[in-house]
């Protein structure tokens, strides 16, 4: 079993209904269609032959609107779903060859879920909420009280510990949830919409919040989204779902640069291309510049490759010179001209 990955999904459906094989085998013979699959055998095609390999340390999104298989998919990472067929392979373990006692030892001690529905226990405090993953592992209760002091402060809820879910606010309770998960200090993170109840004000302080914390403590996380911009901000790659299929899986910029399909196309025609598109998607080879325009001027901006394209765009408000792009020994690697910008943020408007 391969270890490159921290999550390996190969061949993954899941059709709900008594004849779940029989359906299976008939799309695959026949490409019946979801409709189809219903009449027919009376089942409901959750997820269709997904395929993901997600990267030790990555945040990881999933996305697609109500019904495209999202949370079903998600949730056989942790196999509180089983597929109908395919493998799910985590840290290089085959979680499909797991029995009951050793499934639940390897999710409570590699994999955390956080909910969208918080999921805190009423009758308990803050702190013990916390500290729950860790009292079902036997820990002690000084040693699992610190650690849940020590996690809380990293959600900046110090101070917090003795109050109850009903004391505080959706943003708070969201945090004592992601501290929860945290406390178990597990590889994966499984986040499923986990602030698509919070207002936005709330939404995006979290996400930052949540990015910041990721860099740091650098989990494998798979997080579960609607939103596209959401999606955008904080994943380091995203997979976008429709009827239980992945229909593309790329970083923000490739998803937003190179649209796999009208359907994916439609998802980003909205998205501001300023924080995503980055230098080298635009810029031209410095030789095929040079060859046309000649070379460029020693005091020309330069801008590393990663650069992102509203950095271009404010320097080339002041300078009519094309400006130079970097890698990162600092050698000139490309050129990017007013044209070029002009070109790029004309294709990404919803009228293009």
């Amino acid at each position: 079993m391969s270890q490159a990955y921290a999550i390996e999904i190969a061949g993954v459906w899941k059709v709900f209904g008594d004849k779940a094989h029989q359906a299976v085998a008939d799309i695959r013979q026949n490409q019946v269609s979801k409709k189809e699959v219903l009449e027919k055998y009376n089942c409901v095609i959750g997820v269709a032959d997904a395929n993901m390999q997600i990267n030790p340390g990555e945040v990881f999104c999933i996305m697609g609107l109500s019904g495209s298989g999202k949370s079903t998919l998600v949730r056989h990472i942790n196999r509180l779903l089983e597929p109908t067929e395919g493998s799910v392979i985590v840290n290089g373990e085959d979680i499909m060859s797991m029995g009951p006692t050793q499934l639940r030892t390897f999710r409570n001690e590699h994999i955390a879920m956080v909910f969208q529905n918080f999921a805190l226990m009423p009758h308990r405090s803050v702190l013990d909420n916390v500290a729950l993953p860790l009292e079902i592992r036997g820990v002690s209760k000084n040693h699992r009280m610190e650690v849940a002091e020590r996690t809380l402060e990293m959600v900046e809820l110090s101070g917090w510990g003795n109050k109850y879910a009903h004391e505080l606010s959706g943003g708070m309770q969201q945090r004592v949830g992601l501290a929860r998960a945290l406390a178990a200090d597990p590889e994966i993170l499984l986040m499923d919409e986990p602030f698509s109840a919070l207002d936005p004000l709330i939404r995006r302080q979290l996400q930052s919040e949540f990015m910041a914390l990721a860099a740091n403590m650098n989990k494998t996380t798979v997080f579960i989204t609607h939103d596209l911009d959401e999606a955008v901000r904080i994943g380091d790659r995203i997979a976008i779902m429709r009827d239980g299929m992945v229909v593309q899986t790329g970083t923000p910029e490739e998803i937003v640069m190179n649209p796999a399909d009208d359907y994916v196309a439609e998802f980003v025609a909205g998205i501001s291309r300023l924080k995503v598109v980055k230098a080298h998607a635009v810029m031209q080879p410095i030789d095929q510049f040079e060859s046309q325009h000649g070379a460029l001027g020693a005091g020309a901006n330069e801008f590393l490759e990663s650069a992102h394209l509203g950095d271009l765009i404010t320097a080339a408000i002041s300078s009519d010179e094309a400006a130079a792009i970097i890698d990162g020994t600092g050698k000139r690697i490309g050129a990017v001209t007013r044209a070029d910008l002009l070109r790029t943020v004309i294709e990404g408007t919803e009228t293009s």
